[in-house]
Protein backbone atom coordinates (compact mmCIF):
# COMPACT_ATOMS: atom_id res chain seq x y z
CA UNK A 1 0.00 0.00 0.00
CA UNK A 2 1.27 3.51 -0.51
CA UNK A 3 0.48 7.41 -0.71
CA UNK A 4 -1.54 6.94 2.79
CA UNK A 5 0.07 8.48 5.88
CA UNK A 6 -1.03 6.89 9.01
CA UNK A 7 -0.56 9.73 11.29
CA UNK A 8 -3.15 11.70 9.66
CA UNK A 9 -5.58 8.94 9.76
CA UNK A 10 -8.88 9.69 12.06
CA UNK A 11 -11.61 7.68 12.60
CA UNK A 12 -14.98 8.59 11.75
CA UNK A 13 -18.37 7.22 12.75
CA UNK A 14 -21.52 6.73 10.80
CA UNK A 15 -24.82 4.57 10.32
CA UNK A 16 -25.94 2.56 7.15
CA UNK A 17 -27.51 -0.47 6.15
CA UNK A 18 -28.40 -0.51 9.83
CA UNK A 19 -24.69 -0.86 10.90
CA UNK A 20 -23.01 0.80 13.26
CA UNK A 21 -19.68 1.88 11.30
CA UNK A 22 -16.24 3.04 12.18
CA UNK A 23 -14.02 4.05 9.31
CA UNK A 24 -10.72 5.24 8.67
CA UNK A 25 -11.93 6.20 5.25
CA UNK A 26 -14.00 9.47 4.97
CA UNK A 27 -17.24 8.69 3.68
CA UNK A 28 -19.24 11.86 3.34
CA UNK A 29 -22.36 9.89 1.42
CA UNK A 30 -23.25 8.33 4.70
CA UNK A 31 -25.14 9.74 7.88
CA UNK A 32 -22.59 10.79 10.41
CA UNK A 33 -22.70 9.75 13.98
CA UNK A 34 -21.18 12.87 16.68
CA UNK A 35 -20.01 9.89 18.29
CA UNK A 36 -20.07 6.05 18.56
CA UNK A 37 -21.47 4.59 21.95
CA UNK A 38 -22.69 1.67 20.80
CA UNK A 39 -20.45 -1.25 19.43
CA UNK A 40 -18.46 -0.93 16.31
CA UNK A 41 -20.68 -3.39 13.98
CA UNK A 42 -18.15 -2.87 10.95
CA UNK A 43 -14.54 -1.31 11.04
CA UNK A 44 -13.76 0.20 7.75
CA UNK A 45 -9.56 1.09 8.15
CA UNK A 46 -6.39 0.92 5.93
CA UNK A 47 -4.16 -1.71 5.23
CA UNK A 48 -1.36 -3.55 3.44
CA UNK A 49 -2.92 -6.46 1.66
CA UNK A 50 -0.03 -7.05 -1.20
CA UNK A 51 0.75 -10.15 0.23
CA UNK A 52 -2.85 -11.44 0.45
CA UNK A 53 -3.39 -10.44 -2.81
CA UNK A 54 -0.14 -12.34 -4.24
CA UNK A 55 -0.96 -15.62 -2.10
CA UNK A 56 -4.63 -15.62 -3.12
CA UNK A 57 -5.15 -14.31 -6.36
CA UNK A 58 -3.76 -15.71 -9.77
CA UNK A 59 -3.28 -13.54 -12.76
CA UNK A 60 -6.40 -12.35 -13.93
CA UNK A 61 -8.13 -13.70 -11.45
CA UNK A 62 -9.75 -10.72 -9.64
CA UNK A 63 -12.39 -12.49 -6.66
CA UNK A 64 -11.43 -14.88 -4.21
CA UNK A 65 -14.47 -15.70 -2.22
CA UNK A 66 -14.27 -17.86 0.99
CA UNK A 67 -17.39 -18.31 3.82
CA UNK A 68 -15.70 -15.60 6.34
CA UNK A 69 -13.17 -14.03 3.45
CA UNK A 70 -13.95 -11.87 0.18
CA UNK A 71 -10.71 -10.03 -1.36
CA UNK A 72 -10.96 -8.68 -4.60
CA UNK A 73 -8.46 -6.29 -6.71
CA UNK A 74 -9.34 -3.54 -9.22
CA UNK A 75 -6.41 -2.24 -10.66
CA UNK A 76 -4.84 0.93 -9.89
CA UNK A 77 -7.77 1.69 -7.29
CA UNK A 78 -6.98 -0.66 -4.31
CA UNK A 79 -7.02 -4.05 -2.84
CA UNK A 80 -10.27 -4.92 -0.45
CA UNK A 81 -10.59 -7.69 2.13
CA UNK A 82 -13.87 -8.02 3.64
CA UNK A 83 -14.00 -10.90 7.06
CA UNK A 84 -16.75 -11.77 8.78
CA UNK A 85 -18.89 -9.36 8.01
CA UNK A 86 -17.13 -7.11 10.83
CA UNK A 87 -13.99 -5.60 9.13
CA UNK A 88 -13.08 -3.93 5.32
CA UNK A 89 -9.51 -3.07 5.18
CA UNK A 90 -8.29 -0.89 2.00
CA UNK A 91 -5.10 -1.01 0.35
CA UNK A 92 -4.90 2.05 -2.43
CA UNK A 93 -2.17 2.55 -5.28
CA UNK A 94 -0.28 5.20 -5.51
CA UNK A 95 -2.81 8.05 -6.89
CA UNK A 96 -6.33 5.64 -6.48
CA UNK A 97 -9.27 8.12 -6.79
CA UNK A 98 -10.31 8.51 -3.08
CA UNK A 99 -14.52 8.70 -5.00
CA UNK A 100 -13.90 5.53 -7.13
CA UNK A 101 -12.46 3.50 -4.02
CA UNK A 102 -15.38 4.57 -1.80
CA UNK A 103 -17.18 3.70 -5.15
CA UNK A 104 -16.15 -0.01 -4.10
CA UNK A 105 -16.51 0.38 0.13
CA UNK A 106 -20.38 1.40 -0.33
CA UNK A 107 -21.15 -1.07 -3.22
CA UNK A 108 -19.20 -4.23 -3.74
CA UNK A 109 -17.65 -4.41 -0.15
CA UNK A 110 -20.92 -3.69 2.01
CA UNK A 111 -22.71 -6.07 -0.32
CA UNK A 112 -20.12 -8.57 1.10
CA UNK A 113 -20.79 -7.53 4.61
CA UNK A 114 -24.40 -7.95 4.66
CA UNK A 115 -23.99 -11.92 2.97
CA UNK A 116 -21.36 -12.28 5.78
CA UNK A 117 -23.88 -11.22 7.92
CA UNK A 118 -26.69 -13.53 6.35
CA UNK A 119 -28.54 -10.38 5.34
CA UNK A 120 -30.43 -10.70 1.80
CA UNK A 121 -28.69 -8.35 -0.23
CA UNK A 122 -30.77 -7.42 -3.65
CA UNK A 123 -29.80 -4.79 -6.64
CA UNK A 124 -31.94 -1.89 -7.14
CA UNK A 125 -33.75 0.83 -5.77
CA UNK A 126 -35.48 0.74 -2.87
CA UNK A 127 -38.95 3.47 -1.69
CA UNK A 128 -41.23 4.28 0.95
CA UNK A 129 -45.10 4.91 -0.66
CA UNK A 130 -47.85 5.58 1.94
CA UNK A 131 -46.16 4.30 4.88
CA UNK A 132 -45.17 0.53 2.79
CA UNK A 133 -41.77 -0.26 1.57
CA UNK A 134 -41.16 -1.65 -2.03
CA UNK A 135 -37.83 -2.91 -3.90
CA UNK A 136 -37.48 -1.87 -7.54
CA UNK A 137 -34.98 -4.69 -9.32
CA UNK A 138 -33.20 -4.84 -12.55
CA UNK A 139 -30.37 -5.15 -14.32
CA UNK A 140 -27.88 -2.06 -14.64
CA UNK A 141 -29.40 0.38 -16.96
CA UNK A 142 -33.00 -0.53 -16.79
CA UNK A 143 -34.14 2.74 -14.84
CA UNK A 144 -34.12 1.21 -11.09
CA UNK A 145 -33.01 5.23 -10.14
CA UNK A 146 -35.09 6.39 -12.47
CA UNK A 147 -38.32 5.25 -11.33
CA UNK A 148 -37.47 5.45 -7.39
CA UNK A 149 -36.81 9.17 -8.30
CA UNK A 150 -40.25 10.10 -10.31
CA UNK A 151 -41.69 7.93 -7.69
CA UNK A 152 -39.85 10.71 -4.90
CA UNK A 153 -40.69 13.77 -6.67
CA UNK A 154 -44.77 12.95 -6.18
CA UNK A 155 -44.43 12.13 -2.01
CA UNK A 156 -42.38 9.32 -1.75
CA UNK A 157 -39.50 8.52 0.26
CA UNK A 158 -35.81 6.92 -0.04
CA UNK A 159 -35.02 3.79 1.57
CA UNK A 160 -32.15 2.58 -0.52
CA UNK A 161 -30.28 2.73 -3.63
CA UNK A 162 -27.81 0.23 -5.57
CA UNK A 163 -28.09 -2.14 -2.33
CA UNK A 164 -31.33 -3.02 -1.02
CA UNK A 165 -30.46 -4.63 2.97
CA UNK A 166 -33.27 -7.07 3.82
CA UNK A 167 -33.81 -9.14 6.92
CA UNK A 168 -36.51 -11.11 8.29
CA UNK A 169 -38.61 -10.65 11.64
CA UNK A 170 -39.92 -13.83 13.75
CA UNK A 171 -42.60 -15.05 11.88
CA UNK A 172 -40.54 -14.58 8.44
CA UNK A 173 -41.89 -11.47 7.18
CA UNK A 174 -39.31 -9.62 4.89
CA UNK A 175 -38.13 -5.96 6.46
CA UNK A 176 -35.90 -3.78 4.22
CA UNK A 177 -32.92 -1.66 5.91
CA UNK A 178 -32.61 1.77 4.80
CA UNK A 179 -28.93 2.80 3.32
CA UNK A 180 -27.82 6.33 2.55
CA UNK A 181 -29.31 9.00 1.14
CA UNK A 182 -28.45 9.31 -2.11
CA UNK A 183 -29.26 8.11 -5.72
CA UNK A 184 -27.40 7.76 -8.86
CA UNK A 185 -29.05 9.16 -11.93
CA UNK A 186 -27.73 8.98 -15.61
CA UNK A 187 -27.70 12.53 -17.45
CA UNK A 188 -30.51 11.58 -19.45
CA UNK A 189 -32.67 10.64 -16.60
CA UNK A 190 -31.74 14.65 -14.99
CA UNK A 191 -32.50 15.64 -18.87
CA UNK A 192 -36.01 13.63 -18.24
CA UNK A 193 -36.62 15.17 -15.04
CA UNK A 194 -35.55 18.72 -16.20
CA UNK A 195 -33.08 18.89 -13.68
CA UNK A 196 -29.78 21.01 -14.06
CA UNK A 197 -27.06 18.49 -13.41
CA UNK A 198 -24.05 21.79 -14.16
CA UNK A 199 -24.19 21.62 -10.55
CA UNK A 200 -24.05 18.33 -9.46
CA UNK A 201 -20.95 15.92 -8.81
CA UNK A 202 -20.19 13.35 -11.53
CA UNK A 203 -19.50 9.55 -10.42
CA UNK A 204 -15.87 9.17 -10.95
CA UNK A 205 -15.23 7.58 -14.57
CA UNK A 206 -19.40 8.23 -15.02
CA UNK A 207 -19.43 11.42 -16.61
CA UNK A 208 -22.74 11.06 -17.80
CA UNK A 209 -24.11 9.89 -14.43
CA UNK A 210 -24.54 12.34 -11.03
CA UNK A 211 -24.49 11.61 -7.33
CA UNK A 212 -28.13 13.41 -5.85
CA UNK A 213 -28.17 13.91 -2.25
CA UNK A 214 -31.65 12.88 -1.17
CA UNK A 215 -31.31 14.01 2.38
CA UNK A 216 -35.03 15.30 2.90
CA UNK A 217 -36.70 12.25 1.20
CA UNK A 218 -34.79 9.63 2.85
CA UNK A 219 -36.62 7.45 5.28
CA UNK A 220 -34.05 6.13 8.46
CA UNK A 221 -35.91 3.58 10.04
CA UNK A 222 -36.87 -0.39 8.86
CA UNK A 223 -39.73 -1.12 6.70
CA UNK A 224 -41.71 -4.06 6.41
CA UNK A 225 -41.15 -5.03 2.75
CA UNK A 226 -44.93 -4.70 0.80
CA UNK A 227 -44.27 -6.09 -2.97
CA UNK A 228 -41.26 -5.64 -5.54
CA UNK A 229 -41.06 -4.57 -8.87
CA UNK A 230 -38.71 -6.00 -11.40
CA UNK A 231 -37.82 -3.32 -13.93
CA UNK A 232 -37.73 -4.90 -17.69
CA UNK A 233 -36.11 -2.44 -20.54
CA UNK A 234 -38.02 -3.53 -24.07
CA UNK A 235 -35.89 -1.93 -27.14
CA UNK A 236 -39.04 -2.89 -29.72
CA UNK A 237 -41.65 -2.71 -27.14
CA UNK A 238 -44.21 0.76 -27.73
CA UNK A 239 -46.10 0.24 -24.56
CA UNK A 240 -45.45 -0.31 -20.61
CA UNK A 241 -46.94 -3.78 -19.42
CA UNK A 242 -47.41 -5.01 -16.06
CA UNK A 243 -47.72 -8.39 -14.95
CA UNK A 244 -47.54 -10.40 -12.08
CA UNK A 245 -44.89 -13.19 -11.36
CA UNK A 246 -46.09 -16.91 -10.64
CA UNK A 247 -44.34 -18.04 -7.50
CA UNK A 248 -42.16 -20.58 -8.56
CA UNK A 249 -40.74 -18.23 -11.48
CA UNK A 250 -40.13 -15.90 -8.41
CA UNK A 251 -36.82 -17.86 -7.20
CA UNK A 252 -34.73 -18.02 -10.17
CA UNK A 253 -35.76 -13.73 -10.59
CA UNK A 254 -34.37 -12.60 -6.96
CA UNK A 255 -31.36 -15.28 -7.54
CA UNK A 256 -30.31 -13.03 -10.19
CA UNK A 257 -31.25 -9.64 -9.10
CA UNK A 258 -29.36 -10.55 -5.78
CA UNK A 259 -26.34 -7.83 -5.48
CA UNK A 260 -23.19 -9.48 -6.25
CA UNK A 261 -25.21 -12.93 -6.38
CA UNK A 262 -21.89 -14.75 -8.10
CA UNK A 263 -20.42 -14.54 -4.22
CA UNK A 264 -23.01 -17.26 -2.75
CA UNK A 265 -21.05 -20.12 -4.24
CA UNK A 266 -17.81 -19.34 -2.72
CA UNK A 267 -19.33 -18.29 0.55
CA UNK A 268 -21.15 -21.76 0.75
CA UNK A 269 -24.70 -19.70 1.05
CA UNK A 270 -26.66 -20.90 -2.28
CA UNK A 271 -28.93 -23.29 0.82
CA UNK A 272 -29.31 -19.97 2.63
CA UNK A 273 -29.86 -17.90 -0.64
CA UNK A 274 -32.86 -20.24 -1.57
CA UNK A 275 -34.13 -20.47 1.63
CA UNK A 276 -34.44 -16.52 2.25
CA UNK A 277 -35.74 -16.31 -1.33
CA UNK A 278 -38.41 -18.61 -0.02
CA UNK A 279 -39.52 -16.54 2.57
CA UNK A 280 -40.10 -13.55 0.34
CA UNK A 281 -41.74 -15.16 -2.15
CA UNK A 282 -44.70 -16.26 -0.22
CA UNK A 283 -44.55 -13.30 1.65
CA UNK A 284 -44.76 -10.29 -0.86
CA UNK A 285 -46.29 -9.86 -4.47
CA UNK A 286 -43.47 -9.89 -7.22
CA UNK A 287 -44.02 -7.50 -10.79
CA UNK A 288 -42.37 -7.21 -14.05
CA UNK A 289 -42.66 -4.13 -15.58
CA UNK A 290 -41.74 -3.68 -19.16
CA UNK A 291 -40.89 -0.16 -20.90
CA UNK A 292 -39.98 0.80 -23.83
CA UNK A 293 -36.67 2.82 -24.68
CA UNK A 294 -38.09 5.06 -27.26
CA UNK A 295 -39.37 7.96 -24.75
CA UNK A 296 -38.62 8.93 -20.88
CA UNK A 297 -41.47 6.80 -19.68
CA UNK A 298 -40.55 7.48 -15.75
CA UNK A 299 -43.98 9.19 -14.82
CA UNK A 300 -46.08 6.77 -17.20
CA UNK A 301 -44.73 3.82 -15.19
CA UNK A 302 -45.57 5.28 -11.98
CA UNK A 303 -49.01 6.37 -13.01
CA UNK A 304 -49.46 2.47 -13.96
CA UNK A 305 -47.85 1.03 -11.27
CA UNK A 306 -50.15 3.16 -8.80
CA UNK A 307 -53.30 1.96 -10.34
CA UNK A 308 -52.42 -1.49 -10.13
CA UNK A 309 -50.93 -1.96 -6.98
CA UNK A 310 -53.38 0.50 -5.64
CA UNK A 311 -50.33 2.63 -4.43
CA UNK A 312 -51.22 5.86 -2.99
CA UNK A 313 -48.67 9.10 -3.32
CA UNK A 314 -49.20 12.74 -2.97
CA UNK A 315 -48.01 15.50 -5.34
CA UNK A 316 -45.67 17.84 -4.49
Amino acid sequence: MTGITYEKITNNFYKAFGLTIKSAIPLPELRQLKDCLEHDEVIISYGDLVADKNTYLKENNYFYITKDLCLFHIPNVAIFSIRKGEEIIVSPYENANSDQIRLYVLGTCMGAILMQRKILPLHGSAILIDGKAYAIVGHSGAGKSTLASAFIQKGALLLSDDVIPIIFTEDNNPVIIPAYPQQKLWVESLNGFAIDHSNLRPIFNRENKYTIPVTNQFHDKPVALSGIIELVKEVDKKEISLTMIDKMQRFPLLYEHTYRNFFLNGMNQVEWHFSESAKVASKVPIYRVERPTSYFSAYDLVDLIKSVMKIETVST
